[in-house]
């Protein structure tokens, strides 16, 4: 019997090795659908999953996959991140070239593996391996097995990604059937097979036939908006500590019960900290003094560990050594504010400001970040704890717009954070222009900043001088200076931030006595947007804002305006534009005057045809010119 089985399985790995050996060379029998635009064909890729227990999961991967291009080259890395929780058993690699050759066989002793971390402490490791090809198309076939040591992040089925056309794809989890699992079909309609074997629930969803997904610039850069099913088990245990994912309540009590404990300081640093807010005018007022001290003396790393990644470190660890990752921040800035009487609450959340919210009604680990709320009675307030510059009450783009689940006493809560206001992020400018008569020109502009661009302009300040120059020039649209100071002058009343720069040719162009030059000697917008048609995706911008925008020109007594840009006003649902430009004859002066709002920054793929257009017409009154005249010298009369 077990000779007849040895010869059964020699059969079945040489079948197997020849199928393995006939994709590289049956790109021919493939739908023209699948491979049009692709940079990738999957020709196979079965995923299985085995949960033993809650500690004890399996994760064997197979797929034999050719790279068309230089495209598609990001699939020829392979790499697998490894810790205490989740870590890479057996791998093995074989190449093919086009001929459907062997070239290249390699295994996990091959590859290579490096800490991964920031300095301070090891994260994990990452196991690699870079496949080399002078040629394409090129096939690969990929086997590798991953030991995952419990259930709270079960691997979602990713079966498509960019530019990829597959032709079979299959994704089987075998579950005990006391340990049922919830999915969701996200951007598919695509449903599994369930049977029972033994104990045992199988689960299988199969794909085949997929035409690639094209690239829509300005997209979520996220997996999730690829078509794709979220697993989720209910019961799950993380490094040895059981919960329960059912609902958002029951996984907030196994957070609490994680930070049980972590939120106090000694008694001289809580003394500390009433000494500080002693004679606060409100609770706001002691809030602000206290995330001030910690903006201005903790410093943001990011700290892996920790329950992998959940659990913070205590208080008074992350007060003594002056930094920590967000979650210890966070703990840190609940701890102070309890020493003053005021409750708050550490919130997860998913961030980023092309991400979408958590799906209220179905509960998963989607989430990477951790800040800080205080419940008012009004409103609440919303604290960025690894920040150094974001303003008091502020979050931004990157956690607004959410679902917050808060980490309360009775478990978990999930909250909407504030939604984005243009209001938040200012960009005004007023610029003064000095013309010389051989058209050099001095300036001097005064910024005005709030929110994402007060960030900008706070890292701006630090950086060399090379690096403030690109980006005066690149992202704020400054006409190239031939030198330039950009300063804060420290004031009681505030800061204020000023750029002076010398431009030895200010004119774009002339034409005789005729001088052409731009309304403003920053664009008020310069990014030409993705293309509109049979856009499928949200488009988001990174923040909504508010730009304006005043110039003026001292012009000197030989030179005139000869023609004006014509006033404009633009409008689409989402933005709206303003300019007007004139003559103070006076003040020997040309002044021009610009506003630019938008609204919001994510924009529904059916909107944004309206909104492209929209920006068009912006750059395209924004290349307007202002027409000057030198006045011709008189001559004199014999």
């Amino acid at each position: 019997m077990k000779k007849i089985t040895g010869f059964f399985l020699m059969i079945l790995f040489a079948y197997q090795e020849a199928s393995a050996q006939s994709w590289a060379y049956s790109l021919a029998s493939i739908p023209e659908a699948i491979k049009n635009k692709a940079s990738v064909i999957m020709h196979l890729k079965n995923i299985n999953l085995e949960v033993e227990d809650l500690d004890k999961v399996t994760l064997s991967v197979h797929k034999i996959f050719t790279v068309m291009n230089e495209d598609g080259k990001e699939s020829l890395l392979f790499n697998e991140y490894n810790s205490k929780y989740y870590s890479l058993d057996d791998a093995e690699i074989k190449v093919y070239d086009v001929n459907g050759k062997q070239v290249g066989k390699y295994k996990k002793k091959d590859m290579r593996t490096v800490a991964i971390g920031e300095g301070l402490i090891e994260d994990g490791y990452m196991t690699y391996y870079n496949i080399t090809t002078a040629s394409y198309p090129v096939t690969v076939e990929i086997k590798y097995d991953i030991k995952i040591k419990g259930t709270l992040n079960i691997p979602d089925y990713d079966f498509m990604g960019l530019k990829e056309g597959v032709v079979e794809s299959s994704y089987t989890a075998k579950v005990p059937a006391n340990m049922p699992i919830r999915y969701k079909p996200q951007h598919t309609s695509l449903q599994p097979e369930v049977s029972q074997f033994g104990n045992y629930k199988i689960y299988k969803w199969t794909v085949k036939n997929q035409p690639p997904l094209e690239n829509e610039e300005g997209s979520s850069s996220g997996s999730d908006k690829y078509p794709h099913i979220k697993i989720v088990s209910d019961r799950f245990s993380h490094y040895g500590l059981p919960g329960d994912f059912s609902s958002w309540k029951s996984f907030g009590v196994w957070l609490k019960n994680l930070y049980e404990g972590l939120d106090v300081l000694s008694p001289d640093r809580q003394q500390f900290f009433k000494s500080l807010v002693e004679n606060a005018g409100s609770d706001t007022e002691k809030i602000r003094r206290i995330y001030t001290y910690l903006q201005q003396n903790f410093r943001y790393v990011s700290i892996q560990l920790g329950i992998g990644g959940w659990k913070p470190f205590p208080a008074e660890f992350t007060d003594k050594k002056k930094y920590g990752d967000c979650k210890g921040l966070s703990m840190f800035m609940k701890a102070a504010l309890k020493a003053v009487g005021i409750k708050s609450y550490v919130a997860i959340i998913n961030a980023k400001y092309d991400q979408e919210p958590v799906d209220p009604g179905f509960p998963a680990n989607d989430f990477n970040h951790v800040i800080l709320c205080v419940p008012g009675k009004k409103d609440s307030i919303w604290l960025e704890c690894t920040s150094s510059t974001t303003a008091f009450g502020e979050l931004g783009s990157f956690t607004e717009n959410r679902n917050a689940l808060l980490i309360t006493e009775d478990g978990g809560a999930l909250v909407a954070t504030p939604r984005s206001q243009s209001s938040a992020n200012i960009f005004s400018t007023v610029t003064t222009v000095a013309i010389d008569e051989d058209q050099s020109a001095l300036t001097e502009t005064v910024f005005r900043v709030t929110g994402q661009y007060k960030e900008i302009m706070e890292d701006l300040l630090k950086e060399k001088r090379d690096e403030q120059k690109e980006t005066i020039v690149s992202y704020f649209g400054y006409k190239q200076p031939d030198d330039f100071v950009l300063s804060k002058d420290e004031q009681p009343g505030g800061s204020t931030i000023k750029l002076k720069m010398a431009i030895a040719k200010l004119p774009e162009f002339n034409a005789g006595t005729k001088l052409f030059i731009s309304p403003r000697i920053n664009k008020t917008w310069s990014k030409t947007l993705p293309k509109a048609e049979n856009r499928k995706l949200d488009f988001y911008f990174h923040n909504p804002f508010e730009k304006t925008d005043t110039t003026i020109y001292k012009v000197s007594t030989t030179i005139k305006p000869d023609v004006l840009p014509a006033e404009k006003e633009l409008k689409c649902n989402y933005a709206s534009y303003k300019s007007k430009c004139w003559y103070n004859e006076k003040e020997n002066s040309i002044y021009s005057v610009t506003s630019l709002i938008l609204k919001t920054h994510k924009i529904p793929a059916a909107d944004y045809a309206q909104v492209k257009t929209f920006f068009d017409n912006v750059m395209q009154d924004d290349a307007q010119k202002i027409v000057i005249v030198k006045k011709e010298t008189e001559k004199k009369a014999f």
